[in-house]
């Protein structure tokens, strides 16, 4: 990893912990937060007394209910009486709420972070898509009063038309996460699906059908980030970030090519740098790609500079991303079968990707020796991406 003069201190993760993702929970927000945060502190041999700061990342308020999420989580997450913040990039800030986690310790402010992701999306009434009708642009976009899967299908026809690929190919992802998902205890929908079973569940808004997209969820997850020295004390086995990224798009999603994630290939190209890779195929072991959709799995591969541009689904389908395959590919199940609740689906990437390299992930573990691993999340209005890389 390159230092500089203001970013000098090595940071590792030495402990996380989740909440199983399941919808309706009954649990509040705080108490979810909280089950994360003490699993995370256990599996670090930490007390919440020995943290200096935290972290909090979570969606739009209207999820939880509740104005002001930060300081409302603050209770359950430990923050209270010590520096906390609240980061939010949508879809995104799982994985920015662990890179603000390394800015803190990297800086020198803190020695030891609580990183704590929360949503819980199954209060929002009728469904958790009426929240998204306030995102959007009040002069160009209201009057056409637009929902997400509109947009997501819009990309995912541009992203099959371009490069000639098939919603079988695509439908692939779902069939392997779904796999992967039962082997994970923290998981929502694991399972064992077929291509046909994709093609013949509902179609939401096409070529989008339910079986290509994840489910509705609550949870948390929370992990501690920590020092060099004091992560050699209480670990004989921290997990060193070694490289991070995030980039903004242009907010007009009409003015962007939604057939290539370019405001990914921004972020990776940062990370990348930061941690000495120039061929991320060879140089990666194993990756947590955003999946809200399987097709987003497909697209970020591409937009990570894994695959070239429309050449992930043949990949897929020759098992190079398998769980055995030369790029074991969300290993976890990803958010099509763990679940996706917004926030905590993408710290619980980054934390997959750190029980890999602990060599603790059990029935999740990939079929080979692991170094580096990369975690990614999406989100915003479609324009924001976060990576993260980490080494053993």
């Amino acid at each position: 990893m390159k230092v500089n003069i203001h970013l000098n201190k090595r940071v590792a993760v030495i402990g996380a912990g989740m909440t199983q993702f399941r919808r309706r929970i009954l649990e509040t927000p705080q108490e979810i937060a909280w089950e994360a945060s003490s699993k995370a502190l256990e599996e670090a041999g930490l007390e919440l007394k020995d943290i200096e700061c935290v972290v909090i990342g979570s969606a739009p308020d209207a999820f939880d209910g509740v104005n002001l999420k930060g300081e409302y989580l603050s209770h359950g997450s430990g923050g209270i009486r010590k520096p906390s913040s609240r980061v939010f990039v949508g879809g995104a800030t799982g994985v920015m709420a662990a890179i603000t986690g390394w800015y803190h310790v990297a800086s020198g402010m803190c020695n030891t972070v609580l990183v704590v992701a929360e949503e819980k999306m199954s209060p929002a009434r009728p469904h958790p898509q009426s929240v998204f009708r306030y995102i959007w642009d009040p002069i160009l976009e209201k009057p056409l009063n637009p929902n997400l899967i509109w947009i997501f299908a819009m990309e995912m026809h541009r992203y099959m038309a371009t490069y000639g690929i098939k919603k079988e190919e695509i439908a692939l992802v779902s069939v392997k996460n779904k796999r992967n998902a039962a082997n994970n205890p923290y998981a929502q929908l694991g399972g064992n699906i077929t291509v046909d079973d994709v093609l013949n569940s509902e179609v939401l808004v096409w070529p989008v059908q339910l079986l290509d997209i994840s489910p509705v969820s609550d949870g948390g997850a929370a992990m501690i980030m920590a020092s060099e020295d004091v992560a050699r004390r209480y670990s004989d086995t921290p997990i060193w970030v070694d490289g991070v990224g995030w980039t903004l798009d242009n907010t007009e999603w009409p003015a962007r090519d939604l057939a290539y994630a370019r405001y990914l290939e921004f972020a990776a190209r940062m990370a990348y740098k930061m941690a000495g890779i120039e061929n991320p195929y060879k140089e990666l072991d194993v990756i947590e790609p955003y999946d809200p959709f399987d097709y987003k799995e497909l697209h970020h591969i591409e937009g990570l500079r894994i695959a070239q541009r429309g050449e992930a689904p043949k990949l897929l389908k020759e098992g190079v991303f398998d769980i055995d395959g030369d790029i074991p590919s969300s290993p976890s199940g990803g958010l099509l079968g763990v679940g996706n609740p917004i926030a905590a689906a993408g710290l619980m990437k980054v934390i997959s990707i750190y029980w890999q390299l602990k060599g603790t992930a059990g029935k999740m573990q990939v079929k080979k020796p692991v170094h580096t691993g990369l975690a990614q999340a999406w989100g915003d209005l479609m324009q924001a991406s976060t990576v993260i890389i980490m080494r053993n």
